[in-house]
């Protein structure tokens, strides 16, 4: 190996691997594969958000010409499955084999009760409006705090007071800090659902494949998990089971949980013909999971030189009636929700609601974008107070090397956020004088209706599992060749969801090897020739998908040298251990990295509309090493775009557990119109100790303080807070009205 070779892979733009197939069409995303002789799916999903299915009367359907076959709950072989805990029924309904107590019962509308299998879809379609179902209605609750007063109707009887994980942070002696603060300050944050929006809907299609396994062929961001989950529901081994990803339209954790994996399985393993199924996007929006609804009060003090002293906060997070991955969201809010600031004294009360709206789970930022608002707000707060500066207050109280955290442990060694906050102000809006740092005034608009302003947040963001969970990622490398390597396979199991991922890996093999990038093969995405890596999840793949290859590489070139031909090596990297909160105090070791990340944005707010134009962000974000320098530039201004959604246009509309607007006409996401003028993504490489090559994850935390960040503009603009996303135009012109701005 030569150091010039290796400096031409890592740190280069290297073209994405797949990028000419996506552009031209040609790469094939599930929905666009056919096989010979397949049938239809389509689903009866529930038309209640609270019942017992007392009957499903199949019969119209199963007479339909050209249906071939109607399931129920009664012909899944284990009936549930679930992410973190196995508490959904795959069909509910009666005469189910299931252990899940009450798996006859619908719990929300997203509930699947019965699937037609048909020569055609159009035929399917029919069966399904065909089928007859008895319901008898239970008690409904879709109000978090209603949900859990005593009297509120149980979704689960194992949940009392309907609250699914509750976790807690003790830390010092939060009323002594109180009492040693010159401001104490309090606020109420509200966030919304977050549709996902991914390009292509859900769709995949099953089939028996050469070796008499049941394969199904999808987009999502685990293959073995759902092999896992697949194998379980149909009571087969696992090497009986078969999960191929092709392209993925995107994921951003709507892909995490099961959606047409089981469903298709059991079709093509009951009628052993190929099954194919396509979500329509009404459907997608109407059934696939959301990002929490997150309610947060706080209290924060401070002292008159703005040091924290104190912190207090209550958060509420709606989880629907399942699991998903609801109790690792709200476990992360809990961490994020006193921001990356040391504070001496803190008590946070963090719960999971079941109600009967909608399932939400994994979204970008998992819980982080929640609690940022809340925190960024109240930090901002605190320095309009005080009469301070945003950037001064930030740095007197952000975590640094050797910082005790909220829950009583030091971050894992390399953390930069100082560096990060001073980068991004200066990169922006702000420059130190005379020891204090001041904002640019701006010029404001001519236009009397406008109203300009700045903002500024920051956040971090954990790589990789949390709390205990097993953090691993298997890798296998091969080298062949005579005297030198002429070619490189990796096996390696990680999915890539549109960020780049496959194209990283393969620049981290080359690397690790010290061969060319055209010498690199990467076999991936299919459970028959890997071992599972994970899923594309919590800010990553990067770092477990590196670290895994760069060890595999290093053990088959030892056998390379000692002249094995070709050379093989199986490698599992296992990070630094985790560990849960303790149920009492929080104490834990909760990640062994993180991401820091800075954002300032200049925003116009018409205060006649309410209308907000977001039109420069500078975003700073840490990201140790950039493998890829350009597409760590994509996922800096796709996660800046889809925050921007998230901050100002995108409300979910849910009415009684059924979402009103489940269309991309009615549910509003950023178009190339809506996007700033500029996005500047500062880029900054701070090596993470343990992050291969120095990388550290980073896809989340662009997204993380936008929010923030906008709503301190907005008041900058206005001198209004507003507490509440989506900023969406009645919401702000309400918040203004109410103090006098704007309007005749």
């Amino acid at each position: 190996m030569n150091n010039k070779q290796n400096n031409a892979v890592i740190g280069q733009n290297i073209k994405r691997m797949d990028a000419v197939a996506k552009v031209t069409g040609a790469a094939p995303y599930p929905g666009d594969i056919d096989m010979p002789d397949q049938l239809w799916m389509k689903i009866r999903f529930s038309d209640r958000p609270h019942a017992r299915i007392l009957s499903v009367d199949t019969t119209a359907a199963e007479l339909l010409p050209g249906v071939h076959r109607v399931f129920t709950a009664k012909d899944v072989p284990v009936n549930e499955y679930g992410l973190m805990a196995k508490d959904q029924p795959v069909l509910c309904g009666p005469g189910s084999s299931s252990g899940i107590t009450g798996d006859d019962r619908v719990r929300c509308y997203m509930d699947m009760v019965a699937l037609v299998v048909a020569e055609t879809e159009a035929i399917a379609a029919e069966g399904v409006r065909l089928i007859q179902i008895e319901y008898e209605d239970l008690p409904t609750v879709f109000d978090m705090d209603a949900a859990m007063s005593d009297d509120s109707p149980l979704i689960r009887e194992e949940n009392p007071n309907n609250i699914l994980c509750h976790y807690r942070i003790r830390y010092g002696d939060v009323q002594a800090g109180f009492e040693l603060a010159d401001v104490i300050i309090e606020g109420d944050y509200e966030t919304g659902y977050q549709e996902h929006a991914f390009l292509q809907p859900e769709a995949g299609v099953g089939y028996i494949d050469e070796a008499e396994r049941v394969t199904v062929v999808v987009a999502g961001q685990w293959t073995h998990e759902d092999q896992g989950l697949i194998a379980h529901a149909l009571d087969l081994p696992l090497e009986a089971v078969r999960v191929i990803y092709p392209a993925i339209g995107g994921a951003f954790g709507g892909r995490e949980d099961m959606s047409v994996q089981i469903i298709l399985a059991l079709a093509v393993h009951k009628l052993q013909r190929p099954v194919k199924i396509i979500w329509s996007r009404e459907e997608s929006i109407q059934y696939h999971h959301k990002r929490h609804p997150v309610s947060i009060h706080a209290k924060w003090g401070a002292t008159r030189e703005g040091k924290l002293v104190a912190i207090e906060a209550r958060i509420i997070g709606d989880a629907g009636p399942y699991n998903y991955t609801s109790t690792k969201v709200l476990a992360n809010a809990n961490l994020m929700a006193t921001g990356p600031y040391e504070v001496p004294n803190c008590n946070v009360d963090t719960y999971a609601v079941l109600t009967n709206n909608i399932c939400t789970g994994a979204f970008r930022g998992f819980g982080a974008p929640q609690a940022a608002f809340a925190a960024e707000g109240m930090m901002n707060r605190l320095a309009d107070a005080l009469g301070m500066d945003p950037i001064a207050i930030r740095l007197i109280n952000s975590v640094d090397e050797g910082s005790i955290t909220s829950v009583g442990t030091p971050l894992p060694l390399g953390v930069t956020m100082p560096r990060v906050i001073e980068k991004a102000a200066l990169e922006s809006y702000w420059k130190p004088e005379n020891g204090l740092w001041r904002p640019t005034t701006l010029e404001q608009p001519s236009n009397s209706s406008l109203r300009r302003g700045i903002g500024f947040a920051c956040g971090y963001k954990n790589v990789g599992y949390s709390f205990g969970f097993p953090e691993q990622s298997w890798a296998t490398v091969e080298l062949f060749g005579a005297d030198k390597i002429e070619q490189v396979i990796v096996r390696h199991g990680g999915a890539d969801v549109g960020q780049g991922a496959h194209t990283v890996m393969s620049q981290m093999a080359a690397e690790a090897v010290g061969v060319p990038l055209k010498r690199v093969q990467l076999l991936t995405h299919d459970t028959a020739e890997t071992q599972t890596a994970g899923s594309a999840s919590a800010s990553r793949m990067t770092f477990m998908a590196g670290n895994a290859i760069k060890g595999a590489s290093e053990r088959a070139l030892e056998a390379w040298k000692a002249e094995e031909r070709p050379a093989r090596a199986t490698y599992q990297y296992r990070p630094p251990k985790t560990s849960m909160y303790d149920p009492m105090t929080g104490k834990s070791e909760p990640n062994f990295a993180y991401g820091y990340v800075a954002q300032a944005v200049e925003v116009e707010v018409d205060i006649d509309t309410g209308q907000i134009f977001v039109r420069r962000v500078v975003s700073a974000d840490d990201v140790g090493r950039a493998i890829n320098p350009q597409l760590v530039q994509g996922q800096i201004e796709g996660a800046v775009i889809q925050a921007l959604g998230y901050a100002v246009m995108e409300h979910l509309i849910s009415d009684k557990g059924r979402i009103r607007n489940p269309f991309l006409s009615n549910y509003l996401i950023p178009t190339v119109l809506d996007i700033p003028i500029e996005v500047k993504s500062v880029i900054l490489e701070y090596a993470d100790p343990i992050g291969p090559w120095g990388a550290r994850g980073m896809a989340e935390m662009p997204f993380i303080p936008l929010g923030p960040a906008i709503a301190a503009a907005v008041k900058d603009a206005t001198g209004v807070w507003i507490d509440a996303l989506p900023l969406v135009p009645d919401r702000v012109v309400a918040a203004l009205r109410a103090h006098g701005v704007g309007g005749v």
